[in-house]
């Protein structure tokens, strides 16, 4: 099924003057989980109602890491807009969709980093408005230069996470615990504007995700009983 990162992927290596080569690239890989197939989560893909949305600010060649979390946010959250980055040229689709009156835009991005007036910690709706969730799909180097470098997120609020959760993503560490991959971001998000059931839905997902993509990395077996699974059934 194609969604929103799927279709970037596709527009990005239209445009690719070389193959991009990632780690264990010689592998066949199901074209809807990025996973050998012997390993594919296809049939784990869950169904479940959101109405906040997602709009996914990717840098560069994200969209053909097959460790990219946001394929598994477009997975779920229906309602997920995915834009690729450039510091010189905008998509048009891009401010059209912040702009739209229907959404109320938070860019998610820590506090620290940013002009207090400008930082809120809760999603706070107008009338009639639904959340759209600004995340930078990045390393935190890139998704900081992002950040300094697109004038027109300058006029969001900046939703600041202050879970004391510590990332559980084993796919690709962060030096630091408290930085979190873009799907924990997006189910921390979804409990923030109280989409409860569909944060637990891209919680479980992701590790349904990251224990399929280790078990075809170091060919093991899949406990398919596990929780994370057994509370997808429900979904799927």
């Amino acid at each position: 099924m194609s969604h929103a990162v799927s279709r970037l992927r596709a527009q990005r290596l239209a445009r690719a003057v070389k193959p991009f080569v990632a780690r264990g690239s010689r592998a066949l890989r199901c074209p809807g989980c990025r996973v050998i197939p012997a390993y594919c989560l296809c049939a784990w893909r869950p169904t479940v109602a959101a109405k906040s949305a997602v709009c996914l600010l990717m840098y560069d060649v994200e969209p053909l890491k097959p460790t990219n979390t946001g394929w598994l946010i477009a997975d779920v959250i229906e309602e997920t807009h995915a834009f690729g980055w450039s510091r010189t040229e905008v998509d048009a689709g891009l401010p059209a969709l912040l702009n739209d009156p229907q959404w109320q835009p938070y860019i998610v991005f820590p506090g620290e980093f940013v002009a207090p007036e400008r930082v809120v910690t809760e999603v706070k709706l107008e009338h009639g408005k639904r959340p759209l969730f600004v995340l930078l799909d990045a390393t935190w180097s890139e998704a900081r230069k992002m950040f300094r470098k697109s004038p027109y997120l300058d006029h969001l609020p900046v939703l600041s996470l202050e879970s004391e959760q510590i990332s559980r993503y084993r796919l690709r560490r962060s030096k630091r615990d408290d930085h979190f991959c873009t799907a924990e971001v997006a189910a921390l998000c979804l409990e923030l504007a109280n989409d409860q059931a569909a944060g637990s839905v891209l919680d479980a997902y992701l590790d349904v995700f990251t224990a399929h993509y280790l078990g075809a990395k170091h060919l093991l077996p899949i406990n398919l009983e596990d929780e994370s699974h057994a509370y997808l059934k429900a979904f799927i």
